[in-house]
């Protein structure tokens, strides 16, 4: 689905239009079109990355990039088998966060909020076809969230190995497999 929503998106950008799911921000937004660094952003092994002094590394690959003047907007694509909860999006708030905290690092202005595009079949037609319904939601950006969990991981890479704990499923699991 993935790549299929990323190449129907991209038949858009090259007509320089909106595709049908994005008509209400119509006007206000365009695709990214830079398609070589959108090609680099998008690969799950190169994808927008940053270093800190430290040589600590991080990186994330994108769906997809709106562009609103100067701005960078982040439009993520998910996909799933049933209609949308009230909180779904709050579970994708760290990976929203982590993405324009890597466009900034890299010098691009990102506006204060991101874009997912939720897929969900709502029916299947007689030939075979299966029909989606969408669902835009616009959630807010927290940089400060992206940071702290940057500083959170470093600090546990940087740290000793803790010692095994009775308390704990995976040391459990891990004794168990030797």
């Amino acid at each position: 689905m993935d790549k299929v929503l990323k190449e129907h998106f991209d038949r858009f950008m090259k007509k320089g239009e909106l595709p049908p799911e994005l008509q209400e921000l119509n006007g206000t937004v365009k695709l990214f079109d830079d398609e070589e660094l959108l090609k680099v952003w998008r690969s799950n092994f190169k994808g927008i990355q940053w270093t800190d002094k430290k040589g600590n590394r991080i990186h994330g690959a994108i769906d997809n990039i709106l562009q609103k003047g100067k701005k960078l907007i982040v439009l993520d694509y998910k996909t799933r088998g049933f209609p949308l909860k009230e909180d779904t999006h709050v579970h994708y708030q760290d990976q929203m966060d982590i993405y324009n905290f890597l466009l900034r690092k890299n010098g691009y202005e990102t506006e204060d909020y991101t874009y997912l595009l939720f897929y969900h079949p709502h029916g299947v037609e007689e030939n075979g076809h299966v029909c989606f319904n969408t669902d835009l939601v616009k959630i807010k950006v927290e940089i400060k969230n992206a940071e702290k969990i940057f500083k959170n991981v470093v600090e546990v890479l940087e740290s000793d190995i803790p010692a095994p704990s009775d308390e704990c499923g995976f040391c459990k699991w891990t004794e168990s497999t030797r």
